[in-house]
């Protein structure tokens, strides 16, 4: 059951998606048939969506066009008023996109900005996510015209000049309003600026049967609570603190609300004690900061390991609050050679830049680095997109790397990774980072597992702020826990359900 829930928000690359539809046919399911389901549904978006209207659609030479062609027979159908413009010659149109170009059945138009004119809704079917060169002439042309007539768009799989697997733009994309997508989404319809161009994205069941991703063996998901559920640590009648783990958050003298608020956020989420330990001088700091939280400060060195070994704590926290010196990078080291559980944050990463080999071999233990792009490229060399550098990054170092921003990624060693899509704009703000990585320190302290626990802690973490809307502030993201926590708990069994839209079309 577990493993048919992750199926469902499971990300499939380009290459993925092609080994889908090769299985779909070879288990007899015929591609007229997909792409008649694929562009019905693109047609009931369309119906379901906005004012009947002129709407013109624009095909591309490939499969996506023809899906076009089925979605623009459809509307007719449904009595709109259609014209299709297409890109090339029809002659050159081949298999099922030309069969549709014949039940089509009426003149189309060559494609060009100018059979723009009129429309009330454009239906984007010229290039799917399998695009991977820049729109270039008529394409880029029409594509570019699009926006500045503010006509609202229905994208065919992914806006046209998107990748499927980077979000990235090629040369041009326009904004669509709707995108309709088949089987499973991409990764492109999450990571940015992908995510800002596609606009709501239904997932369509066009007959492709989820059993043909056994053989796939998909390893990107989207992070929803269906990805971790099941392995979330729900206390139990017969827990008690110790059991629920001590959490001990490694904290400077200066920038203390850094690590005020990373113990909050541990508290929230239910680890059972939580201790700062930081100079002497901050200690009072941290014990007006809230009732419950344990201090315990260390003069120098030697009495900071005494602490990471003292009461039986079970998973360390550094970087919140520190600054990039030796000393914070001694303190690093030191944590990470008791082989404990560790979340490495803000300056614990900044104080091995120009060094990442001494942070990977220090590595013991389990371990969770949560940098944002800044922190990040300090440690780790390397470019490509988000999802690619995350996971060399997780694979290199043998830890999981939640790289930060609106597109988070978590990505473990094993090359297992998640893209986040619920995180809001309000979470731009001082010390929002601080709460995640106590976040995450509070659910390793209850031993669910590193990458289960990053993708959780930043699931948990764009809700909270989604419910705080503007205004937000860092200190209000732990106080939302108890009713974000009590709402996932009572529906625990509709949230473990496939997160995404799903339109049956089986022909």
């Amino acid at each position: 059951m577990q493993e048919r829930r992750q199926r469902g928000t499971a990300l499939l690359s380009v290459a993925e998606m092609a080994s889908a539809d090769r299985a779909a046919l070879a288990a007899g399911i015929a591609g007229e048939q997909l792409m008649e389901a694929a562009g019905r549904a693109v047609a009931d978006a369309v119906r379901a969506r906005l004012p009947r209207g002129q709407v013109v659609v624009l095909c591309g030479p490939g499969n996506n066009g023809g899906d076009g062609f089925v979605a623009a027979r459809h509307l007719r159908a449904a009595g709109w008023p259609v014209r299709v413009a297409l890109l090339g010659e029809s002659a050159r149109l081949r298999g099922d996109a030309a069969l549709n170009f014949g039940r089509w059945g009426e003149p189309v138009a060559a494609l060009d900005p100018a059979a723009l004119d009129g429309a009330s809704v454009v239906v984007d079917a010229l290039f799917g996510a399998g695009l991977a060169r820049p729109l270039e002439g008529a394409a880029r042309a029409v594509v570019e015209a699009i926006g500045p007539r503010g006509v609202p768009v229905v994208a065919v799989d992914i806006p046209s000049g998107l990748h499927g697997d980077t979000g990235e733009i090629l040369g041009a994309a326009a904004e669509a309003l709707v995108t309709v997508t088949f089987f499973r989404m991409k990764p492109g319809h999450l990571l940015l600026p992908g995510r800002l161009l596609c606009g709501e994205v239904l997932v369509a069941d066009i007959g492709i049967p989820d059993t043909v991703l056994a053989a796939i063996g998909p390893a990107t998901y989207v992070n929803d609570p269906a990805l971790w559920l099941a392995c979330y640590p729900w206390p139990k009648l017969t827990d008690h603190k110790y059991r629920r783990g001590h959490a001990l958050v490694v904290a400077g003298a200066r920038m203390t609300g850094a690590g005020k608020l990373a113990a909050r956020a541990a508290m929230r989420v239910g680890a059972g004690l939580v201790t700062v330990t930081s100079p002497p001088a901050a200690e009072p700091i941290f014990q007006g900061a809230t009732a419950g939280l344990l201090t315990e400060p260390f003069a120098d060195f030697a009495a900071f390991t005494a602490v990471l070994e003292s009461r039986g704590k079970s998973v360390y926290l550094l970087g919140p609050g520190n600054e990039a010196t030796a000393e914070t990078r001694a303190r690093v080291l030191a944590a990470l050679a008791t082989g404990r559980p560790c979340v490495l944050d803000a300056d614990a990463l900044s104080c091995f830049a120009g060094d990442p080999g001494a942070l990977r071999a220090a590595v013991k233990g389990p371990a969770v680095l949560t940098p944002h792009e800044g922190e990040f490229a300090r440690i780790f060399a390397g470019s490509g997109d988000k999802l690619t550098r995350a996971r060399r990054a997780a694979r290199e170092a043998g830890v999981v790397v939640l790289l930060k921003g609106a597109d988070s990624v978590i990505a473990d060693p094993d090359s297992r990774a998640a893209i986040c899509r619920n995180a809001p704009a309000v979470l731009a703000t001082a010390g929002t980072g601080d709460v995640l990585a106590g976040l995450v320190l509070g659910l390793l302290a209850q031993k669910m597992p590193p990458f289960e626990a990053a993708c959780a802690a930043a699931w948990l973490h764009g809700e909270a702020g989604t419910l705080a809307g503007p205004g937000l502030i860092a200190e209000d993201l732990p106080e939302l826990l108890p009713p974000l926590l009590r709402r996932l708990k009572e529906g625990a069994n509709a949230l473990q359900e496939p997160p995404q839209q799903f339109m049956s079309h089986q022909p």
